[in-house]
Order: structure tokens, then C-alpha cells, then sequence
């Protein structure tokens, strides 16, 4: 398995664009993106658990009932949840783009990202999609990108090449998300395309497992969000044969899947709003997956850590206590904490308690752009990993006036 260039267009048979139609003001900003497979695709998708909804999930969710899907529209500044005409909305939204692209309105997954409770002007969007088609590439990755970014600061995307059945296969994705971000899924909105040749049942198989090790363990400031999905494409271009059970294959496809979710993971929580950190909690000695995980997820949804990562400042008690209150079992006694970066490791804690080390060294340690949170727990073989970033005074600056 190797990294390639080329994002969601990677996978043979992938075209897509973004564009600025209207929708935001500023006219730099990209807010309308396509992804386009030119023949139809398995589909597999995950949703937020927020009781709230999106309408474009709603019509998402009917639209993937058979499994299969060609095309991905996805606007950004305007969420279309909360508004009496949304599933109207989202439906037209569908239409407009299976007219132009010449394919059936139910093969389509559309999606919305932006500012909840206000009323989506239709017009901008269906008079931008002609352009929008128009500028399929397989270069366009990249605009895509960028037409669903709110307020990230980033593009997010990746892909890897691997092998199956002697077929060489790519898998790619983007992804958007830098605020209201909290397991469990999706607390993001990401689109994966593949050439890969794998039945719609083994395909959300795999991204539903896949999900609660990746995804499901981002936390940036404990708000799960409405609108949010994760959705894969399999298109087959591949040639290689289809995947219909568990084995071999799948287990590949699975490990190149992961390589993806987890790059994507990082790039979500590095780029947190306001953020100037990246977060890894990694937990080893569970007493089992479920512990490892319920640890993990508490230490990187601390605000208290957080901020103290933001200050470089090794208060590992802020460690501890998140793990007391994560409602798991476990022998505080024997737990222990490390902070690693760049620049080293310091211990700061054995078996629950404190222990010497230079406040300098570990001042340097956290001043680097990148922190790994080890905790070992001393009870077994489980662990787990979490994601997230520090708390700094810029989230409330971006929060303070998102809508307005």
C-alpha cells in the first residue's frame, strides 16, 4: 500500500469540481462541489446520531435504500436544517444535478454544511450546477476540497493505492470539519470514492466498522453536529473481483479504508477551530476494547486538558481526573502517563501518583504542534486511540460570530 495524489478523483471511473455559485458572500470562497462516478456505484454511508437532522440526510438516507449511487452534491454555508422546506430543498437540490448530469435524481447523495435555521435560496445552486458539470475533472479533487469547507482553515484529502485479487485498486477521500465535532457519528461530513469491486452490504460493513476506531474517537469541542455523514462510492473500475464475504480481500480493503479514515481523522482534529494542536490520546493495558476507548475519548474531550495543551503546561492531574470520571472501570492505582512529541518523552505519573521531571523539558515537549497523550492503564492488553486538539481563545472568537 503506498500513498498517491489525486484525492477522491485517485479511483478510476472519478471525476468532480467546486465553484463559487453564491451561496456565501465572499466570492472567493468556493460553496458548491460534485463528485461524479461515470457509471453507478455501491454506496455505503454513516449518519450523525443527533436527533436533529439535516433534511439532506433524510433524502441521503432514501436515496441509498438500493445501495447504489453516482454523484455526490454538497453545498457549504447553509446547513438546510431546520427549515420547513428543506426535504423540498434537498430533493430539487438532486434533480437539478440528475438533469445535468443525465442520471437518476435517486442515485445522487446530497449534503449541506453551514449556518442551522436559515432558509437555502435554491436559485444560486441550480444555476451554478451547468458550470459546476461543466468542470468535472479528474483533476478536482482539490476544488471539491474546498467547496465544502466551512470554517476550516485547510483543504482535507488523501488517497492510497493496494492491491486486490491481483488488481491494482486506489480508495480517496475529502473531508470537511473543523467545529461541532464530537462522537458518535459522524460529527463530520467526508466522501470516499473507490475502484475497488465490493458488494453494498460488505461495503458498510466495512465503513461501519471501521467508523467506531476512526470517527467515532475525534472530539474537538464536545458538540455533535446535524448534518453530518460519512458515505462511500465503489465504483468497480477496478476489475478485480467483487467482494461479497469476509476474507482475504476484504481485509485488505479494510486496511487501505483505515489508512484513509485515520489520515483524515488527524487532518479534522489538527485543523479544530481555533486550534493550534493536534491530540492523540493513546491508551494501552485496557481491561478490554470497551474501557480502552471510554478512557480514551475522556481524556481528549477534557476542555481543562485541553487548554493546558494550549499552554504547554504538563498538568497530567487533568489526565487522571478525566479517566475518574469516564465512567470506566479501573484500577487508578496502577495507571500512568506520558506526554511525546517531536521533541520527547516525559513520564509525568506512575501507578496514579506523581512522579520527578523537569518542567523545562516538558515545556518543550508541548510546545510542538503535534502531542501524543500515553496513558497506560495496567489492567490488560485493550487500547485505543483518540483525537482531538487544544482549547485556545480563538474558538470563541469564531463561535462568538459564526452566525452573523
Amino acid at each position: 500500500m503506498k500513498l498517491v495524489t489525486g484525492g477522491i478523483c485517485a479511483a478510476k471511473g472519478f471525476t468532480a469540481n467546486g465553484i463559487h455559485c453564491g451561496i456565501r458572500k465572499n466570492r472567493t470562497k468556493k460553496d458548491l462541489s460534485l463528485i461524479f462516478s461515470q457509471v453507478p456505484a455501491h454506496a455505503a454511508a454513516v449518519y450523525t446520531t443527533n436527533l436533529v437532522k439535516g433534511a439532506p440526510l433524510t433524502v441521503t438516507k432514501l436515496h441509498l435504500q438500493d445501495g447504489v449511487a453516482q454523484a455526490v452534491i454538497c453545498n457549504s454555508g447553509n446547513a438546510n436544517t431546520c427549515n420547513a422546506d428543506g426535504i423540498e430543498i434537498a430533493e430539487k437540490m438532486s434533480a437539478a444535478t440528475a438533469d445535468a448530469l443525465g442520471i437518476r435524481a435517486d442515485d445522487i447523495v446530497v449534503a449541506s454544511t453551514g449556518v442551522i435555521g436559515q432558509p437555502l435560496d435554491l436559485a444560486p445552486i441550480v444555476g451554478g450546477i451547468p458550470q459546476l458539470v461543466a468542470g468535472l475533472s479528474g483533476d478536482g479533487s482539490d476544488a471539491a476540497a474546498e467547496g465544502i469547507m466551512t470554517t476550516d482553515t485547510v483543504k482535507k484529502e488523501v488517497a492510497v493505492e493496494f492491491e486486490l485479487d491481483g488488481k491494482t485498486c486506489r480508495i480517496g477521500g475529502i473531508a470537511k470539519g473543523s467545529g461541532m465535532i464530537h462522537p458518535n457519528m459522524a460529527t463530520m461530513l467526508v466522501f470516499i470514492t473507490t475502484d475497488a469491486a465490493i458488494s453494498s452490504d460488505m461495503l458498510q460493513k466495512a465503513l461501519s466498522g471501521d467508523i467506531a476506531n476512526t470517527f467515532n474517537m475525534i472530539s474537538i469541542d464536545g458538540d455533535t453536529s446535524t448534518n453530518d455523514m460519512v458515505t462511500v462510492l465503489a465504483n468497480g473500475l477496478a476489475g478485480n473481483t467483487e467482494i461479497t464475504q469476509e476474507g482475504e480481500d476484504f481485509s485488505a480493503f479494510m486496511q487501505a479504508l483505515n489508512t484513509v479514515t485515520v489520515a483524515l481523522c488527524r487532518m479534522i482534529a489538527g485543523d479544530g477551530e481555533g486550534a493550534t494542536k493536534l491530540l492523540e490520546c493513546r491508551v494501552q493495558g485496557a481491561l478490554d476494547e470497551p474501557t480502552a476507548k471510554t478512557v480514551a475519548k475522556s481524556v481528549i474531550c477534557s476542555s481543562l486538558l485541553k487548554a493546558a495543551m494550549f499552554g504547554a503546561d504538563a498538568n497530567w492531574g487533568r489526565v487522571l481526573c478525566a479517566i475518574g470520571y469516564s465512567g470506566a472501570q479501573v484500577d487508578v492505582n496502577k495507571v500512568g502517563v506520558s506526554f511525546r512529541s517531536n521533541k520527547g518523552t516525559v513520564t509525568v505519573c506512575q501507578n496514579g501518583a506523581g512522579v520527578e521531571f523537569s518542567e523545562e523539558q516538558a515545556k518543550e515537549i508541548l510546545l510542538e504542534k503535534e502531542i501524543e497523550i500515553l496513558v497506560t492503564l495496567g489492567d490488560g492488553t485493550a487500547d485505543a486511540v483518540a483525537w482531538g486538539c487544544d482549547l485556545t481563545y480563538d474558538y470563541v472568537k469564531i463561535n462568538g460570530d459564526y452566525r452573523t
